[in-house]
């Protein structure tokens, strides 16, 4: 079919479209609120065009599409394709300071949501990086979960926005901090990818709130799960999409490469992080028909001290294929192990020990060689791709982000241990009040920065005394 046919095929919903050259490549992903409109602009020749749109259009051999349900998705989704595949014409025609970065900082006086274009080392959350404006889609967000842009410092009343329902009024306590930081926790879940997570909070929430007649309360947080769910942020490709999984030349390609059955239509990435053998945590992440599936990752708290890295991977994969997981959790078509021969061999015994027949590959970084390891695992092949290979972008994806993950579960570990630590030094402090605190309060600097009304109604008048007396005396 030529792009002539195809561009009459086009349809008029929201989605991403991808301009491949003559060898197949993929050479630019955008999104469209209307496909048709916006896949015909770049073949309409009196349409004004600079040099580098030109040079475009001139390679465009082919184009195809997926839909989704809402503008929301496919910012999402464009993001994720323009990570994985690297189009050389997204590189060409943006540069960084087109890149967009959502920054919210939890543990400021006032916390605010901002759209920035680098992150940088100041404590605060970062996500990103969004190729597209994410404007629009925050602005969607906002009504569900209310948020500030700015400190309202210098006002005497109530903003606009938290009559209209888009601030949260923390400034004349409309909002408790504590409520106002539960919403940004909640905001900050859904855009890693949490939808699942954030929904089944909020159905609790509502329950407890109607348990508690509190009905004015268990009708926001209705109205904000109808609202979430209306997003449907969960992208899988299905055969009734125009761009399925017979189409992904990375999928195509690493079923012929590995000689497996079938596209590997779910594919999970492993990974260790530790510092000198403390926080010892893994990582497992999830990609369903070549993308991010965030709802299905999955953290490990490793069992085994030390600096053991091809302990960790035996516990990590003895773990993730427990009778327990095995039945909860669906059945990869692949294994992507973060490391070498070493590590792939530790995960490989695992398997061969329990009869799990499971392909298994790892992808070692210096030289981003793809390591096979042989039936019995007593070999390995080592196999090399072109670095602008489809197959190794999607590998090195899937790496990067199991990566990713497992750095932050072990920096929030580090950071939680640290927090507990200065509250441990406080007497007749415990766990239970420790957790309570954290809870409450978002952060210890919030704790310390409480005014000691607040600790008295969050752990008592004694326990709050004893922390008052201590950090003063601590200064």
């Amino acid at each position: 079919m030529t792009i002539k046919d195809k561009l009459q095929k086009l349809p008029r919903e929201p989605g991403v479209y991808f301009y491949k050259d003559t060898a197949g490549d993929i050479i630019y992903v955008g999104k469209a609120i209307n496909l048709r409109n916006r896949v015909r602009q770049y073949f309409q020749k009196s349409r004004q065009r600079d040099v580098k749109t030109d040079l475009l259009v001139k390679d465009i051999a082919d184009v195809d599409w997926t839909v989704v349900d809402s503008e929301i998705e496919a910012l999402f989704l464009e993001g994720e394709m323009i990570k994985r595949y690297m189009p050389k014409y997204n590189i060409d025609l943006r540069d960084d300071k087109n890149h967009q970065y959502v920054r919210i900082d939890s543990n400021a006086d006032h916390p605010v949501v901002q759209i920035v274009r680098r992150p940088m080392d100041d404590g605060a959350d970062y996500f990103g990086p969004y190729m597209s404006n994410v404007r629009p889609a925050l602005k969607f967000l906002r009504k569900i979960f209310p948020f500030d842009y700015k400190n309202p410092h210098n006002s005497d009343r109530v903003s606009l926005d938290y009559h209209i329902g888009l601030s949260p009024g923390l400034e004349e306590n409309k909002t408790s901090r504590e409520e106002y930081l539960q919403n940004l926790r909640n905001l900050k879940m859904y855009l890693r990818g949490e939808r699942v997570k954030v929904e089944a909070g909020l159905k609790r929430q509502m329950e407890a709130a109607a348990k508690a007649k509190e009905f004015e309360k268990a009708a926001t947080k209705r109205n904000q799960l109808r609202a979430l769910k209306g997003l449907k942020k969960q992208i899988i490709f299905s055969k009734q999409q125009q761009f399925d999984v017979s189409k992904d030349q990375a999928l195509n390609g690493l079923s012929e490469l590995l000689n497996l059955k079938g596209s590997p239509r779910r594919i999970e990435g492993f990974d260790i992080s530790h510092m000198s053998g403390t926080h010892n945590v893994a990582s497992m992440v999830v990609f369903t028909n070549g993308v991010s599936d965030k709802g299905e990752y999955r953290k490990f708290k490793m069992r085994r001290g030390g600096n053991d890295d091809f302990g960790h991977m035996r516990e990590v994969i003895t773990r993730r294929f427990n009778a327990k997981n095995i039945e909860r959790w669906p059945k990869p078509d692949l294994l992507l192990i973060d490391g070498g021969k070493g590590q792939v061999s530790s995960a490989q015994s695992v398997l061969l020990d329990n009869n799990i027949d499971i392909p298994l590959i790892g992808l070692a970084k210096r030289y981003e060689t793809i390591i096979v390891p042989s039936d019995d695992g007593q070999s390995f092949e080592e196999v090399s791709l072109d670095k602008n290979s489809h197959i190794l972008k999607l590998l090195m994806r899937i790496r990067d982000e199991s990566h990713r993950f497992a750095v932050s579960y072990h920096s929030a570990l580090k950071r939680k241990k640290q927090t507990a630590s200065l509250l441990e030094d406080v007497q007749g402090v415990g766990p239970k009040n420790r957790k309570k605190l954290i809870r409450r309060f978002g952060s210890l600097k919030a704790v310390l920065e409480a005014p000691k009304s607040d600790l008295v109604d969050a752990v008592g008048p004694k326990i709050a005394k004893k922390i008052v007396h201590h950090f003063n005396n601590s200064k």
